[in-house]
């Protein structure tokens, strides 16, 4: 009897032991899914590259954070892999909800056996939590918080989620993290044009990334992929002759210097990456790896053409650098950009960072102020040495290209299309020299300006960028433009996160002013403006096949040409870096080389436009020499356009008894050219 009550006893207690560590797991469990329930779902914010398009929605390139990695959909991501991915590390994962009970067990008993860690029975869920939260290191306080984040992963997300999430993050080796950055590195292919080869053998990667990689032991890899495509065909995924034909194909790994590089347009990207933190206000690594779309407005082909011309304009033995850029003058979007000619040596961006003397390329903010205050294209001032006094007693004497003088009074026209220094000089004096500045902020110049007599031959320092913005005001007719390279931002999640908006044109300066200077800029490249010297454009006449307006400009180390035409507006700087002197000369005409040439290439294909002038102007052909109303015996004239009621009254009478010396066909079809231009 007592044995049996003994028995009995040590039931009772077993039976309440087992009930009470069965009421303990339950009650612990749903505390569990309790605390699941209350957090809510796990945040899935991964680092991912952000990409970058270009106008014509074609990627030109990824940024990417300290680690390889971007999202790929699992719909765009070959089927090969899923299934070899599945087949190798979860086949129930469409069954279980989370946990592999089966296989934990088994790992359980394996690990109590050998009194370690070592056998893992992770599924993908757990894998995908452990990518996205903790540490790999085998210790049950991770394995225990990687069960809680799994979980919570399945309450919350999907299968196809957790799967499309687990692809996207599981680390292949070599700083790839995720299918597609795997695909790239070890085929140069896209995750979507995986073979089943290929597949198996990415699949087989993760268990031991350097361990199981085909580059560090081929031999090693190539029969853990045969084992993947062994079970892939057990299990029915793959046929017979699938599987024959897999595990005999020769696959062809990516040459490290031919692997699929996004490098369009270096320069223009990293002036993207800037503007992107700035526009998100968030620093530029966060935009790196926060897995945007961001829609530039880079048009690859004009890119390749300035940077076409750039190579083939300057020398290889020069030490000269260079700064481009190309822009939209409607709405300021920078279509093409070089910020020197080799982003590999240096990535200084001369474009957009650096900051250099404009010379005579500032000259037209000027003379947008003189045609403010009262100039006409005929304004006549005296081109000679002059000694300026300005203040505290000093003296400025600023001169001409090689001491070259008219010794008499000359147009405005010619004065921009020769670029004398004395008129522009006199000019800045009698307006002041705050209204040059004045004039400058209305062309979006946000560099600092000094009041000084020699800012009208540009002697602040400014950017490209700010010049070609200032320019392409011109272009559209006076609108402000701010320029930029982002149209459009997308997060991961796919939501709009910022939109250009251009529907709002400010009109900044006055059309008629900006039209008229237009129209004096392509005076540059007009040979009926000659005088005392050549107009600064005359090497350029050949190269242009349709009407340009622009100016050039240098200083001792410096060279700029910026033009444009109604549809496009370009400047290019050339120099040292370190100021040096430039003494050969083929270098000096490096800038207007580059801009003729890709200016040409730029337009090959787009019809002719002309500049379309505004109301209350007149256009009244003009004797270059004498500023008046040309006749026909005067042996080259210029239509000029004025404001109705400014234009000159006389008509030239120099040269009235004169002969017909010069009257050719070739100088009547510039007159008429002119016509054309502007009236057809």
């Amino acid at each position: 009897m007592e044995k049996k009550s003994l028995r009995k006893k040590i039931n009772r207690i077993l039976l309440k032991t087992v009930f009470g560590f069965t009421l303990t797991a339950v009650s612990a469990v749903l505390l569990i899914y309790l605390v699941a329930l209350i957090l809510g779902p796990p945040n899935l914010m991964n680092e991912q590259n952000t990409i970058y398009y270009s106008i014509d929605n074609e990627v030109i390139g990824e940024e990417q954070g300290v680690e390889n990695r971007y999202w790929v959909d699992l719909e765009k991501m070959s089927p090969y892999v899923i299934d070899a991915t599945l087949m190798i590390e979860d086949q129930r994962f469409f069954q279980h909800n989370g946990f592999d009970i089966k296989r934990i067990l088994g790992a359980i008993l394996k690990d109590i056996k050998t009194m370690s860690l070592k056998e893992g029975a992770s599924t993908l869920t757990q894998q995908y939590a452990r990518n996205l939260y903790l540490s790999h290191e085998k210790t049950w306080t991770r394995k225990l918080k990687e069960a809680f984040y799994a979980i919570r992963l399945e309450m919350y997300y999907s299968k196809e989620e957790i799967l499309e999430g687990y692809l996207n993050t599981v680390y292949y080796g070599h700083g790839a993290y995720g299918i597609e950055a795997a695909s790239i590195h070890f085929f140069n292919k896209s995750a979507s044009e995986l073979t089943i080869a290929e597949a198996a053998m990415l699949a087989g990667i993760p268990k031991g990334p350097t361990y199981y990689s085909p580059l560090n032991d081929l031999e090693r890899a190539t029969n853990r992929q045969k084992q993947i495509l062994s079970v892939m065909n057990e299990e029915h995924v793959i046929s017979e002759e699938d599987f024959y034909l897999a595990s005999r194909e020769n696959l062809v790994y990516a040459d490290p210097k031919e692997r699929k590089k996004l490098t369009i347009g270096p320069y223009f990207q990293d002036t993207v990456l800037t503007e992107a933190a700035n526009r998100l206000d968030i620093d530029q690594e966060s935009v790196r790896s926060g897995g945007y779309q961001i829609y530039t407005t880079l048009d690859i082909d004009m890119q390749e053409k300035l940077e076409k011309s750039v190579a083939n304009t300057m020398a290889d033995t020069s030490e000269m650098e260079v700064g481009a850029v190309a822009v939209d003058p409607k709405n300021g979007a920078i279509r093409a950009l070089v910020g020197g000619r080799d982003y590999r040596l240096s990535p200084f961006n001369r474009a957009i960072q650096a900051k250099r003397m404009p010379g005579s390329t500032f000259k037209p903010f000027l003379y947008y102020a003189a045609l403010e205050n009262g100039y006409t294209a005929t304004t006549m001032l005296t081109s000679k040495p002059t000694t300026f006094e300005i203040e505290d007693g000093q003296v400025y004497q600023p001169s001409n290209f090689n001491g070259y003088y008219a010794n008499e009074p000359i147009t405005l026209a010619q004065a921009l299309a020769v670029s004398d220094n004395i008129y522009a000089v006199k000019t800045n004096m009698y307006l002041g020299v705050e209204t040059l500045i004045d004039a400058a902020k209305e062309f979006g110049i946000s560099s600092d300006l000094p009041s000084v007599p020699s800012l009208a031959l540009g002697t602040a320092t400014v950017t490209v960028e700010e010049m070609v913005s200032g320019y392409g005001m011109l272009a559209n007719g006076g609108k402000k433009i701010d320029g930029h390279t982002i149209e459009k931002i997308v997060d991961r999640e796919g939501k709009t996160v910022y939109e250009r908006d251009d529907s709002k044109k400010e009109q900044t300066l006055d059309p008629q002013h900006a039209f008229i200077l237009t129209q004096l800029m392509t005076g540059t490249f007009d040979e009926s403006l000659n005088g005392y010297m050549s107009v600064t454009g005359i090497s350029l006449v050949d190269q242009l096949s349709r009407t340009y307006a622009g100016k050039t400009g240098s200083t001792d180390s410096d060279t700029w040409m910026i033009g444009y035409s109604p549809s496009l507006v370009a400047g290019v700087w050339t120099g040292y870096d370190d100021n040096r002197t430039i003494t050969k000369m083929p270098e000096r005409s490096y800038s207007k080389d580059i801009w003729a040439d890709f200016m040409e290439s730029a337009h090959q294909d787009i019809p002719e436009e002309n500049f379309k002038a505004p109301g209350g102007l007149v256009a009244v052909p003009i004797d270059p020499a004498t500023g008046l109303r040309a006749t026909p015996h005067c042996p080259v004239s210029t239509v000029m356009f004025f404001e109705k009621g400014t234009e000159p009254d006389y008509h030239c009478s120099e040269h009235f008894y004169g002969e017909l010396e010069h009257d050719t066909e070739e100088e009547k079809g510039l007159f008429q050219r002119w016509f054309e231009v502007f009236f057809e």
